[in-house]
Parts: structure tokens; sequence; C-alpha cells
């Protein structure tokens, strides 16, 4: 069950509180019930187009080709939220527009998907008030811009805990680690990897491949979950010399 602390923010009097391992179960119970739904079983990567449906599903309105540009620079993907309706969500036109960013399309629906499905319910149960929204204009909508899309500072909750459902739901947890497991396994390796050397490198390859992401998303990922760090931990113990 989830845990409400105060929100320091003060956006709400409230706001939930959700451990990594919460949203990776979450997360992953979400991609993987869609997948098995849709194709009768669990296959990476998913596809954008699925990733597409998915955020249809749990909206009453998304445009992928908005023009984003009122919010200011860097904005690639808005939510917004309304009392007893599901959110509208709109993307950058930028990024469906180019083959070249679809790894940021990809991030940008997953991030905006985090905000559908971890964060639309707090619209019921605290809208903003009608004063506010005279005030602001934007109070009812998460502006997200490409610079905390993957991995924003924790204190900007909203956005931490959506960066963190977009890489839950591109890179399952368990899928993820398996894959690393089979890695460490075939090199002789234990313990976190250096980011940097030969071994980090190559893992961050694998995850790019495996589960079509940028090189940035699959480094956050690996490190938000200790895969990666500063140094390699060193060889296996039973490792070859």
């Amino acid at each position: 069950m989830v845990k409400y602390v105060r929100d320091t923010t003060g956006r709400f009097s409230q706001r939930p509180h959700y451990e990594p391992a919460e949203l990776d179960r979450e997360c992953e119970a979400i991609i993987t019930k869609f997948l098995k739904e849709k194709y009768g079983k669990v296959v990476f990567p998913v596809t954008t187009d699925d990733l597409t449906v998915l955020i249809e599903r749990d909206v009453d309105d998304f445009d992928p080709y908005a023009d984003l540009s009122i919010y200011g620079n860097e904005v690639e993907g808005v939510t917004e939220f309304y009392p007893g309706r599901k959110p509208h969500v709109k993307i950058s036109g930028d990024l469906a527009n180019d083959d070249r960013r679809e790894n940021r399309l990809r991030t940008t629906l997953t991030h905006e998907y985090g905000h559908v499905r971890f964060h639309a319910y707090l619209w019921d149960v605290e809208p903003p008030a009608p004063d506010l929204l005279r005030q602001n204009r934007n109070a009812n909508k998460q502006i997200c811009k490409r610079d905390t899309i993957l991995n924003a500072a924790q204190y900007d909750w909203m956005e931490w805990q959506a960066g963190y459902a977009c890489g839950a739901l591109l890179m399952p947890a368990s899928h993820l680690r398996r894959l690393v497991g089979d890695y460490q396994q075939a090199n002789g390796l234990f313990g976190v990897i250096g980011e940097r050397g030969e071994h980090g490198q190559a893992l961050i390859a694998k995850v790019q491949q495996e589960f079509q992401v940028s090189a940035d998303a699959a480094r956050v990922r690996l490190s938000t979950l200790k895969v990666l760090g500063p140094a390699d931990a060193g060889p296996s113990l039973f490792s070859v010399k």
C-alpha cells in the first residue's frame, strides 16, 4: 500500500511516496499484463506502437504531434489533469516527426504514462481551486522538459516518479537483471560494474539493443538499479584467470 507524506512543493497537502521496488513491481506488472493480453507472451523491446496504444488506453485525449513551444524550450511532453476525467497527454511533434529521435519519443511516452498511472487520481482527491487555475493556467499540467524525462532530482517528486516509471516500463527489473546476470556469468564478474570501463560500456550497449533505448536511458537505469557504479567491484572469485 502506497505511503503518503507531506508535499513540500505545496501542490497537494500530501503526496504519494513510492519506494523504487514498489515502482518496479507495479510497472513490470503493467507492461507484462499488457503484452500478454495482446500477444500471449512477453517479448522485448516493447514496440513504439504498443507504447502508444498503452497510453491511449488510459487517457481521454492523446496528441503525439503537438506544438509545445508555448511552454518554453526543451519541453517534450505535457500531461493535463482533470478531476473526474482521464488526463490529456501531448507529445512534442518534433519527436514523432524525426526517426532519429525515436528513443527519445519512447522515453517521453513512458514518462507521461508514469504521470497518468501514478498521479492522475490526485486531482480527484485534491483538485486545484478555481482561483488557482485563474492565477496559473498551468496549475493542472505537468510540463516535462528533456532534462527531467529520465533522471529528475528526487525533490521534484512527480518528475522523479515518472522518470523512474519510464525506465521500469521499458526495461523491467527482472528482465534487466536476467540480462545482467547472464553477462556477469559469461565474463566472470560479480558486484558493481564500472560505468566507464569496457564491461560497463558493453553492458550499456546490450541493454540498448535488447530494450531499444538510448545509451543514456540504459546508463541511468543500470545505475539506478546499482548495476553500474564509479568502479568495478572486481572479478568473480570463481572466474578463470
